[in-house]
């Protein structure tokens, strides 16, 4: 068997039933996702995500995808840990990790697909087997537009209406203007208070056995960090305080965690196990959170885990993106040990339906996959195709159709 073709198709999905691509919460203005499709000369595709938010880096992933496409075309797509390095090493001199993981991330994930449609296998067993039969998560959502105490506690008691049992956000509204962009580090008075009411007012709400994660989005420095995460941890007994510093401040993660009641989660912007393995070996965090679509794929995500197995920190992958993530993440987490919980958007699960021609199995708040081969669900391409990005639409072809079905 041998690759054929490496496209790219970049959509703007409709999220909360509202305006396309348009979030409700301030700094992620516009979302793109960023399918990766994988076709052989056997008639078998594979696909995979290498979606990237906000700022239009869907666009900038989809080119990358389109960059490495010639060196994969003639390829065995069986040679998945051979590909990786080829793609991880193809940019080296530019730093291999970030930009270079995420394009190689929807590559490694389809490749994957591809193993399991030719074997008649799910990812997961390909990747050892089951170690659970359903995926446990967490719901990132629904906060979209609250700005009060009273409107957010509304909101967490929908989602546990819902049937789940942990919830996460970001209650410091004052720095939504500066996400991923960090500033002097600190917040006012009024705005730290205000988040603290947030918290409490969903505390009440939601009674305390719901897990309650904090998101701090790299906002703050060490002082205020440690500040912020005490008195939550104090006031509401949230379960972790997720990047209270920015991501590159490995020495300052560990000072927080030194002087932090709240466990500490981080990960989601750190890329392979060579970022990761610092946060094991001088004992970091409490948690960790690999993004499949950006850290190298479910290969990568699979490694990060079982060094993360050797130290006993819980995985709980991040998730803010398309369905490709979603599924990516869970058949991984299927297979180890040391699984926590899968993050999901909650207003996000119609769009993760509607590029895919079998609905994800959800039931509250546990995520059942298929055994169907491969990732177990293949992508709509009708509706991949009818909602392509303006500035991507020329730049990929209608798919070729299959010559041959893949083996049971």
């Amino acid at each position: 068997m041998k690759i054929t073709d490496v496209r790219a198709y970049v959509v703007v999905p409709n999220l909360s039933g509202g305006s396309p691509g348009k979030s409700e919460d301030a700094g992620l203005a516009e979302w793109q996702w960023t399918f990766v499709v994988v076709d052989t000369d056997e008639g078998i595709s594979g696909w995979g995500e290498s979606s990237n938010v906000p700022r239009n880096t869907s666009l900038l992933t989809g080119a990358g995808v389109n960059a490495i496409r010639e060196a994969l075309i003639g390829e065995d797509p069986a040679d998945i840990e051979r590909l990786w390095h080829k793609v991880y090493r193809r940019y080296t001199y530019l730093g291999s990790r970030g930009f270079p993981t995420t394009v190689l991330s929807g590559v490694d994930i389809a490749l994957w697909d591809i193993k399991g449609k030719t074997l008649g296998r799910p990812v997961y067993d390909l990747l050892g087997g089951k170690f659970r039969d359903t995926i446990r998560t967490y719901a990132n959502g629904w906060f979209g537009g609250c700005d009060s105490p009273a409107k957010y506690a509304a909101a967490a008691r929908k989602v546990v209406k819902e049937g789940h049992d942990a919830v996460k956000l970001d209650p410091f509204l004052e720095m939504n203007p500066f996400h991923t962009m960090y500033q002097t580090g600190q917040i006012s008075a009024a705005g730290e208070q205000q988040g603290y009411d947030i918290v409490a007012a969903i505390r009440e709400a939601v009674g305390p056995h719901v897990e309650i994660l904090i998101d701090a989005h790299g906002h703050y420095n060490v002082p205020t960090a440690i500040r912020i995460g005490n008195n939550l941890f104090e006031q509401s007994k949230i379960g972790w305080y997720e990047e209270p510093v920015p991501p590159e401040g490995v020495d300052a993660i560990r000072q927080v965690r030194e002087h932090c009641a709240a466990p500490i989660c981080v990960g989601e912007r750190l890329f392979t196990r060579y970022d990761f393995l610092p946060l094991f070996q001088n004992r970091i965090t409490d948690y960790i959170m690999p993004d499949v679509t950006w850290t190298g794929g479910i290969s990568e995500l699979k490694k990060i885990s079982t060094m993360a197995e050797a130290y006993y920190i819980p995985v709980s992958p991040h998730n803010a993106q398309g369905p490709g993530q979603i599924l990516a993440g869970a058949h991984t987490m299927m297979t180890i040990p040391n699984f926590y919980r899968l993050e999901h958007a909650i207003a996000f699960k119609p769009a993760y339906d509607h590029y895919l021609q079998t609905p994800l199995g959800w039931k509250g708040n546990y995520l059942k996959l298929s055994d169907r081969p491969g990732l177990g669900v293949d992508l709509d391409m009708d509706a991949v195709m009818a909602d392509l990005h303006p500035a991507w639409k020329g730049q990929v072809s209608e798919p070729k159709k299959a010559t041959r079905r893949a083996r049971r």
